[in-house]
C-alpha cells in the first residue's frame, strides 16, 4: 500500500480533530480565514508533511506545521500529536 503524501485541507483539518466537522474546515477555506504557507487555501488546496498551515479566527491566529498525513478517515484525538504539530 503506497503511503498518502498528500491531503486535501479541508479533510486535514477534520481527520486531525483542529475542525468538528469537514463543512465547517470547508467553509473555514472558502471566507479565506485558512492559509497554506502564507496563501490563503481554497478547500481542494492539498497539504503535504512540512507544510504551516494558519487559522485565523477572530481572537488569535493558530500555525500548525503538518507532520504526517493520516491513512484513515479520523483519528483519535489522543495522536493528534502524531500529524500536527501547534507552532
Amino acid at each position: 500500500m503506497a503511503k498518502i503524501a498528500a491531503m486535501r485541507v479541508d479533510k486535514f483539518l477534520n481527520t486531525v480533530n483542529i475542525t468538528k466537522r469537514r463543512a465547517v474546515s470547508e467553509d473555514m477555506c472558502k471566507s479565506g480565514v485558512v492559509s497554506v504557507n502564507g496563501v490563503v487555501a481554497k478547500p481542494a488546496k492539498e497539504v503535504k508533511i512540512g507544510d504551516v498551515i494558519t487559522i485565523k479566527f477572530l481572537a488569535k491566529e493558530a500555525r500548525y506545521e503538518v507532520l504526517a498525513i493520516p491513512e484513515t478517515k479520523s483519528i483519535p484525538k489522543s495522536a493528534q500529536a502524531l500529524y500536527v504539530k501547534e507552532l
